[in-house]
């Protein structure tokens, strides 16, 4: 049972819209293929309402109404006329799993809570509606006050209900608990459906999953990106891969392919950011970083394990940085369709690992960009440097640069302002060549790439036309700041001619 709509939306800050959750709702049951969805808590504003009542239409014209679940509660059968007007038919009743929750806060004998209890489940069996019964603060009752856990599912074991819900509702569970626990309650109801709820306060919940597995429970509740209070739920993606790897005894339904795309758009719809090492559906988790795992994936893929992001609808990457290495560059080239001999990847491969040392990563597709930068350098031989420069711009106050130029091993420090940054710039450089009684070229044509789909931080590339002696000639630069790359450009400029 997927529980993002509800358990899920108790995340801090998160609210989904009622046509985000139709559509959710409708990927989760028709393209990721879980077996259950729990969509809402009854009776908690107008808003729920409109959205429940959208989904059971949907479900109801669909054949999918006996697999929207409501939270409800203990509640003289309000929940109930809730679930009636939004046209919902299956309940999951929240009751007290630990003496400690039921003496402190309903304040509550057992035996008045069992009666309270019987009263709705019989309401709600007149009303044609289902129910299920959550068991809540269930793993500290078994800790705790496992003689009142048994005590109440004894009576439940009466009732007219078809799941029990365990949560471990604070997270607190170890996997031998989880283990221990249920097998004592599967072992005494084997006839009883029991479905576990996980949370991840101690990141356990996918081993607390694995366990109550294999101690015989027949339904697991999850989250898409793990979202929930706290730390969150047990995590639908990682859950799905861990059964279908290793557990190939349980049979589950769970479409892989669609995992991720559901996990984007979980995302975008929440602004509930995925961690990028986060398993199955992060943005790191299919990338190699080091030149030797690539290298050994050409050899005989001695780096992949089963988790191979086709299964996710993903590809693997080769992530490009000062540790990559030639290997990493060769796969990114083939990607791309672009080939370079063994000099040229030597120099490739030199210059990625220096801008590496200043950015994290070097995407795919700032490799052009990298090539073409590499290789027009090999055009000249340096004799001038811009050695160092300093660029100001302050609001109300005209851009300065102070720049410092070696030419044929003399320096040579300089001053100017302009109408931006790379203008003074220029200003400070025609100082430097007046001096040296040269002119410079003049700049005909400025223009800025960045990589499609790039961040702020992207690699940056200008391309600039000058005019010398009646002649065009172009120059590029490139760096993650746009006024230094046309710097870098310029110096080109400044060896050619």
């Amino acid at each position: 049972m997927d529980t993002t709509l509800r358990d899920g939306e108790q995340t801090s800050g998160v609210s989904f819209a009622a046509s985000e959750k139709l559509t959710l709702a409708k990927l989760l049951l028709e393209e990721l293929k879980v077996d259950r969805i729990e969509v809402a808590s009854a009776r908690v504003s107008e808003g729920e309402f409109d959205s429940v009542r959208q989904i059971t239409r949907w479900a109801d014209e669909h054949g999918y109404l006996d697999r929207v679940e409501v939270l409800t509660f203990v509640d003289n059968g309000s929940s109930i006329d809730w679930m009636l007007k939004a046209g919902a038919k299956v309940q999951n009743l929240l009751t007290k799993g630990s003496l400690n929750h039921l003496t402190h806060q309903l304040k509550r004998t057992p035996e008045q809570h069992f009666a309270d209890v019987g009263k709705v489940i019989e309401l709600a069996k007149k009303e044609g509606i289902e129910t299920n019964v959550y068991l809540e603060d269930w793993s500290n009752g078994m800790r705790n006050s496992p003689d009142y856990v048994f005590q109440f599912l004894d009576f439940l074991a009466t009732q007219p209900i078809k799941r029990l819900l365990l949560p471990d509702t604070l997270g607190i569970l170890t996997p031998s608990e989880a283990f221990e626990f249920i097998s004592r309650i599967t072992g005494r109801y084997p006839d009883k459906h029991i479905d576990f709820h996980g949370h991840n306060d101690y990141d356990l919940s996918v081993a607390n999953v694995m366990e109550a597995l294999k101690a015989g429970c027949h339904g697991l509740h999850l989250t898409v990106n793990g979202m929930g209070e706290r730390a969150g739920n047990a995590p639908l993606a990682s859950v799905v891969a861990v059964i279908n790897d290793f557990m190939p005894e349980v049979a589950i339904g769970v479409k892989e392919s669609a995992l991720y795309k559901v996990s984007k758009l979980v995302s975008t719809f929440t602004g509930f950011g995925i961690p990028a090492n986060k398993p199955i559906v992060g943005e790191n988790v299919f990338t190699q970083t080091a030149g030797i795992h690539a290298d050994g994936d050409n050899k005989k893929n001695l780096y992949f394990n089963d988790l191979l992001p086709e299964r996710f609808g993903r590809k693997r990457k080769y992530a490009l940085g000062k540790t990559s290495g030639k290997a990493n560059i060769q796969k990114n080239l083939q990607e791309l369709g672009l080939t370079l001999n063994d000099e040229e990847l030597k120099k490739v491969t030199e210059r990625i690992i220096e801008l590496g040392d200043k950015k994290e990563k070097v995407t795919r597709e700032d490799l052009p960009y990298i090539i073409s930068d590499v290789l027009d350098s090999n055009n000249f031989q340096q004799k001038v440097f811009v050695r160092s420069y300093v660029l100001t711009h302050a609001k109300g106050l005209k851009p300065s640069t102070t720049v410092s130029v070696e030419i044929d091993g003399v320096s040579h420090e300089e001053n100017a302002q302009g109408d931006g940054q790379f203008d003074a710039f220029m200003n400070a450089l025609r100082k430097v060549y007046k001096s040296r009684k040269l002119e410079l070229p003049q700049l005909v044509d400025y223009a800025v790439r960045i990589p499609p789909g790039s961040n702020s931080d992207a690699l940056c590339e200008t391309i600039i036309t000058w005019q010398n002696n009646g002649r065009d000639l172009v120059t590029r630069g490139l760096d993650s700041d746009q006024t230094v790359s046309a710097i870098k450009a310029t110096e080109k400029m400044l060896n050619i001619i």
